[in-house]
């Protein structure tokens, strides 16, 4: 076909999931420098296109309030430079996800809470929406996971899946006295 003759200078399709999922992740990793009402104004105001009065109804306070926010977190995100020793993400179903994944998913089987660990970033932060608790730092989701997910014992099988094109797992926990998985929760990495 003449159409095959035709060269394409465009990055392809991969290209532009890299280049999304970046802006993205820097996005995310932003936001989460901010403080919570700044964070909320942000998302509600430059994500979502509110008007500051919805806003400010909303977060029960004024516009002034509102702006105020808004122009303290933009003027922070405009300051915090980009971490240039994190890795991007890999692409969907590319070899380098594969491995993390299934590295990921053994160690949590194994409740090996180290091996775990040593595969998070610095700034690495563990959240379980809809509760409030965040956990920031390897060394907070350490403790976490070797007291509360993964302490007294808990041994948890994962079923590999996607959330919102992210590698993610249905998580079952062990009962030890049957054979029965019990339905314990979605885990996405991101």
């Amino acid at each position: 076909m003449l159409l095959d003759e035709i060269a394409d200078h465009m990055p392809g399709p991969e290209w532009r999931y890299e280049v999304r999922e970046s802006v993205s992740l820097a996005f995310v990793a932003a936001l989460q420098q901010l403080p919570p009402r700044q964070r909320v104004v942000l998302v509600l105001r430059d994500v979502l296109g509110s008007r500051a009065a919805e806003v400010a109804n909303i977060l029960d306070t004024t516009e002034n309030a509102v702006t105020s926010a808004l122009k303290r977190a933009r003027g922070a995100l405009a300051h915090e430079p980009p971490d240039p020793d994190r890795e991007t993400a890999p692409l969907p179903n590319s070899p380098r996800e594969r491995r993390i994944v299934a590295g990921f998913s053994r160690a949590f089987e194994a409740g090996d809470v180290d091996a775990i660990v040593a595969m998070l970033t610095n700034d690495a932060w563990l959240t379980m929406p809809p509760l409030p608790l965040e956990y920031q730092g390897r060394g907070a989701i350490r403790h976490f996971l070797a007291t509360v997910a993964l302490g007294n014992g808990y041994r948890h099988v994962l079923i590999s899946t996607r959330a919102n094109g992210q590698p993610a797992f249905g998580v079952y926990q062990r009962d030890p006295r049957t054979p029965i998985l019990h339905a314990h929760g979605v885990l996405v990495l991101t």
